[in-house]
């Protein structure tokens, strides 16, 4: 009677909307404020989400590859307006020393998809690493602090891991192996195991396969009604698509039901992400795009309506299957005071949570407390790169955020160089394992230039005297970048060429402030303030 209600009335709210807002994908997104919603709610990468509703707040979890510290954590209290938390992993060496600044050899690997599940009066998060197997941490508040990473199974060639709390208190855990099985002769095995009661180690005798089917993965268990539901996701003709497992028992046997329909040109693919209930017997499904473009893996917001007994993603086709759905009626009343944190002046004692450094950062080589309101960068030489072109990404001490895919986007950062030494090379950067732009200031002896940098091309220095300097970068909803300089804060030219923003390696284009020397571990920067301004 439950489901045949929750039917009726989210079909009510589809009728209703249908009519009204729903639409096809425009350049505006998020809350808007006559109450409804366009997505992506957030656009830009926030890849392999999962989400969960605790009380009044929502909670969810995004991997981060590379990038520390790891596995970012946001908060919302609508499901449309989100900011950052903070972050589950301060140090990814625990994961592997090639995610330390001393290697920075591992794009596309180190922190993939996770869980974040609330038992046990903790959150929970697990996730994997591809070559170094499974993780986990707890934390009583989201925001942190989590206890020291914990390895739960040393294993390489799986990924898109899940805990799960049943009613009884007993621990499971669920993942796929990607990798060919000698024993099945078959790839994207999704494998269950029960966990020890402090969730930090597999009973691997209780090993169980559950599911097989082409790029199977994006694991999640719930238990709804009395029945256990196991989400996935796998690859058809049409494209990845949303999946669903149902049984009375956890290990089967299973009936299963696909939950949506892909157009891979307009959609991208929506598959990995969080099912909630909201307290008003709602439900909705918070997601990423797992098709990536120039921005990397959006995050969008869909509704879910049961039909049989089955969470049907998106409007309800004639076929009882979901489709795409780019805007709506916000669930509940929008809290727009909550959004995603971009600007910094460095007054605090540390960094805020927007930030991510390209690799576990040298500590030794970074200050906000040597000079107060200010972060110094002590430049420092790269690791060889294989490519000169590509030198960034073997150069530590590069900090981040994610480059938001907006109408007007529009980043300025303010430099003093008065610490510069010979051979340095400092400034603003958008970068992916596919393209790198730099506009920055390189010290030749007494000289510095104000240099444009772009896939290997060098721009003509331009002879810089002043001690402060401001950088800046403007682009637009197709990823179309230009670079400006200032001398006095108030007058900003043009500089370099036009360039496209790209992603790579599963990570979309970053914004980022840079600081190396080719010559010694010499000089230094001290950033004053960094703003990042984009629309609606």
């Amino acid at each position: 009677m439950k489901f045949a209600l929750n039917f009726l009335y989210q079909t009510f709210l589809f009728v209703t909307l249908s009519a009204t807002v729903f639409g096809q994908k425009t350049e505006s997104w998020g809350g808007q404020k006559d109450g409804t919603f366009y997505n992506p709610v957030i656009p830009a990468d926030y890849s392999d989400l999962d989400a969960i509703r605790v009380g009044d707040d929502f909670y969810a979890i995004s991997s981060t590859m590379q990038f520390s510290p790891g596995m970012v954590v946001l908060h919302s209290k609508d499901l449309v307006n989100w900011e950052i938390a903070g972050h589950v992993v301060a140090d990814l060496t625990r994961i592997s020393p090639n995610l330390d600044w001393t290697k920075m050899n591992s794009y596309g690997k180190g922190i993939w998809a996770g869980s974040i599940r609330y038992y046990k009066n903790k959150f929970w998060v697990y996730f994997g690493s591809p070559d170094d197997g499974f993780f986990m941490s707890s934390a009583t508040d989201a925001k942190g602090p989590w206890a020291p990473l914990h390895q739960v199974w040393k294993v390489s060639g799986w990924d898109d891991c899940s805990s799960f709390c049943d009613d009884d208190g007993q621990l499971y855990f669920i993942a796929t192996n990607f990798k060919l099985d000698t024993k099945t002769n078959k790839k994207y095995n999704i494998h269950l195991f029960k966990m020890a009661q402090d969730g930090k180690s597999l009973h691997m005798d209780t090993d169980t396969i559950i599911h097989q089917s082409s790029g199977s993965e994006a694991n999640k268990l719930y238990k709804i009604n009395g029945l256990y539901y196991h989400f996935f996701s796998e690859v058809k003709a049409e494209g990845r698509v949303m999946m669903m497992e149902r049984s009375r028992n956890i290990t089967g046997p299973w009936e299963i039901k696909q939950l949506n329909h892909v157009n891979k040109n307009t959609d991208r693919e929506p598959n990995q992400g969080g099912l909630m209930q909201l307290k008003n017997g709602q439900w909705w499904f918070f997601t990423h795009h797992g098709s990536g473009d120039w921005e990397g893996r959006a995050a969008s917001l869909l509704p879910v309506t049961w039909v049989d007994g089955w969470p049907i993603v998106g409007k309800v086709g004639e076929d009882r299957i979901g489709n795409m759905v780019w805007s709506g009626k916000a669930p509940i009343p929008l809290n727009s005071n909550i959004k995603i944190q971009t600007d910094d002046d460095f007054s605090s004692a540390t960094l805020r949570p927007q930030w991510e450094w390209n690799y576990q950062p040298r500590n030794d080589r970074w200050s906000l407390s040597e000079r107060k309101g200010f972060l110094r960068l002590k430049a420092f030489q790269p690791i060889k790169p294989e490519d000169p072109k590509k030198i960034l990404l073997r150069a530590g001490n590069t900090i981040t955020q994610r480059s938001m895919r907006t109408r007007a986007n529009e980043a300025t950062v303010k430099l003093d160089i008065s610490g510069m030494a010979d051979g340095q090379f400092a400034g603003l950067t958008h970068f992916s394992t596919t393209s790198i732009s730099m506009l920055g200031i390189i010290q030749q002896g007494e000289e510095r230039l104000m240099v444009y940098h772009a896939d290997g091309q060098e721009s003509p220095g331009i002879k810089i005297k002043e001690n402060t300097v401001w950088l800046r970068s403007i682009w637009d909803y197709q990823g179309q970048n230009r670079y400006f300089y200032s001398l006095d804060g108030e007058t900003f030219l043009p500089i370099g060429n036009v360039t496209q923003l790209t992603w790579g390696s599963y990570r979309g284009d970053r914004i980022g402030i840079f600081n190396y020397n080719k010559l010694a571990d010499k000089g230094y920067v001290d950033i004053d303030y960094f703003k990042y301004k984009y629309t609606k």
